[in-house]
C-alpha cells in the first residue's frame, strides 16, 4: 500500500477503506507520510468529501493513534460534552457541577481558545493554582474518587488530530465538515466517552454560520457515534449574540459561579439546565427530558452543585475561596459603563464583533502562545429583543488599558443594531 495511491483515490472521487485510512493515518503520525501528502491527503478530503463510513473510520484511526482510556473499570458509564465553541460561552463551568451533583461522574478534557472563540481551559485559570496539565492516571484517579475532571488534552491521546490540525489550519483545509467531526470525536473516543453529548453551535459567532451548516456537521457527528458504539445527542444552539452576560476569562468563571448559586442572567441559566437535562438522560440518570431538568434544577436549589465545583477546583490544586467569594478573582484596572446611544429595541448584539474586540483586549490569543489577561471582558447588559432608553447601561468594558479600553468601546457598540419596532428574543436553541 502506499499513501500516492490513497491520496489519488480520494481524489478520484473513490470511497477508501478502512484499511487505507489506518494506513495513512498510522504512517502520517509516525513519520513515515510527510507533511505534503497529509496535505494533499486533506485537500482530496476537503474537495470531494467523505461518506459516513469512511468519516467513522478516520475518527477511529485517529483515536486509536494514541493512548484509548477505557474508563469501564473506574466508572458505570463515562459521559462528555462537547461546545463547538462561541462567545461567552462558559457552559461547562456550570454543567459538569450540576450533572456531576445528580451522581452521574463526568469527565472532560477541555481546550483553550483560539482566536474570537474562548476557551474553557484559559477560563480556569484565573483560579489561582488550578492545574489544567493532569496526567491520564491523575485524570483517571480524579474521576474515580470525586466523579468530577476538567482538564486539558494529554499529549498521548489522539496525536493524529494534533498533527492533521496544524496542518489543515495552514493549507486551507480547516471548513470540511468530514475533518472537522473527525477531530472532535476522536478526541472524545480516546478519552474514554461512552456517551456524549454535542453543543453544535451556529450563528454569527459560530464556526457554522447557518443553521443548515450545524444541522450537517451534527448528523455526521451523531453517524460517526453510532457506528463507534457511542450514545450519541446533538443540540443544535444560537451562537449570534454572546451566550449570557459576560465575556472574558475571569467575568465568565463569575457568572458560572454565580448560576450555580441560583443568579445568573436567566438565558445562561436556562441553556445550562438545558444542557445538563439531555446529559443526565444519555447518562441514564433521568427517564426523560423532564426528570433531567428537575434534577439539574435541584442541584442548584440545594447547593449540591455549588459544591461539586468547590471539589472540582480544590482537587486540581485551586484556591476554592474563589468559589466562595468571587471578589477574589482578579478585576480589571479599568471599568466602563456604556450608555445606549438611542431608544428602541436590540435587533443585533454580533457576536464575533464581541469576540474579536475581547481578544483585542487581551481576553483572548491573535496566535498561539499569547499570553491571557484574565481580568479584561464585557459584561452585555442588553441582549436581542429587550427595549432600551437613550442614556440607559447597554454594556461594561473591563480594560487594562484606557486606549485599549476606547476601542473595545466603540467595536461593541458598533456590534449593536437597533430597531423602532418590537424585535423577537433569539432562540437559545433550534432542534
Amino acid at each position: 500500500m502506499r499513501a500516492v495511491d490513497i491520496i489519488i483515490k480520494k481524489r478520484d472521487r473513490g470511497e477508501l477503506t478502512s484499511q487505507e485510512i489506518e494506513f495513512f493515518i498510522k504512517g502520517f503520525t509516525n513519520g513515515e507520510i510527510p507533511d505534503y501528502q497529509g496535505a494533499a491527503f486533506a485537500m482530496a478530503i476537503l474537495l470531494n468529501g467523505m461518506t459516513a463510513f469512511e468519516t467513522a473510520d478516520l475518527t477511529l484511526a485517529m483515536a486509536r493513534s494514541g493512548q484509548v482510556l477505557d474508563l469501564s473499570k473506574i466508572v458505570d458509564l463515562a459521559v462528555d460534552k462537547h461546545s463547538s465553541g462561541g462567545v461567552g460561552d462558559k457552559t461547562s463551568i456550570s454543567v459538569m457541577p450540576m450533572v456531576a451533583a445528580c451522581g452521574l461522574p463526568v469527565g472532560k478534557m477541555s481546550g483553550r481558545g483560539l482566536g474570537f472563540s474562548g476557551g474553557t481551559l484559559d477560563k480556569l485559570e484565573s483560579i489561582a493554582g488550578y492545574r489544567v496539565d493532569l496526567t491520564t492516571e491523575e485524570f483517571k484517579q480524579q474521576l474515580k474518587e470525586k466523579g468530577i475532571v476538567l482538564t486539558g488534552q494529554s499529549l498521548d491521546l489522539a496525536p493524529a488530530d494534533g498533527k492533521m490540525y496544524a496542518l489543515r489550519d495552514v493549507t486551507g483545509t480547516v471548513p470540511s465538515l468530514p475533518l472537522i467531526a473527525s477531530s472532535i470525536m476522536s478526541k472524545k473516543i480516546a478519552a474514554g466517552a461512552q456517551a456524549i453529548v454535542l453543543d453544535v453551535k451556529t450563528g454569527l459567532g459560530a464556526f457554522m454560520q447557518t443553521l443548515d451548516e450545524a444541522r450537517k456537521l451534527a448528523d455526521l457527528m451523531m453517524d460517526i457515534g453510532r457506528l463507534a458504539g457511542r450514545k450519541t445527542v446533538a443540540l443544535l444552539s444560537d451562537m449570534n449574540q454572546p451566550l449570557g452576560g459576560a465575556v472574558g476569562n475571569a467575568l465568565e468563571v463569575i457568572e458560572a459561579i454565580e448560576t450555580l448559586c441560583g443568579g445568573g442572567p436567566a438565558d445562561f441559566r436556562e441553556h445550562c439546565l438545558h444542557v445538563a437535562a439531555h446529559v443526565l438522560m444519555v447518562g441514564q440518570r433521568a427517564n426523560d427530558f423532564t426528570a433531567g431538568r428537575k434534577l439539574a434544577e435541584k442541584s442548584i436549589a440545594d447547593g449540591s452543585a455549588l459544591e461539586k465545583l468547590r471539589v472540582l477546583v480544590q482537587a486540581q490544586g485551586g484556591d476554592v475561596r474563589y468559589v466562595d467569594d468571587v471578589s477574589k478573582f482578579e478585576r480589571a484596572k479599568y471599568v466602563e459603563v456604556v450608555s445606549a446611544p438611542r431608544s428602541g429595541f436590540v435587533s443585533q448584539v454580533h457576536a464575533r464583533g464581541v469576540g474579536e474586540a475581547a481578544v483585542a483586549l487581551g481576553a483572548g490569543r491573535a496566535k498561539k502562545g499569547d499570553p491571557i489577561d484574565h481580568a479584561v471582558g464585557f459584561i452585555i447588559h442588553k441582549k436581542v429583543g429587550d427595549q432600551v432608553q437613550t442614556g440607559e447601561p447597554l454594556f461594561e468594558v473591563h480594560a487594562s488599558d484606557e486606549t485599549k479600553l476606547t476601542e473595545a468601546r466603540q467595536a461593541v457598540l458598533e456590534a449593536y443594531r437597533f430597531n423602532d419596532e418590537f424585535v423577537s428574543p433569539l432562540p437559545l436553541f433550534y432542534e
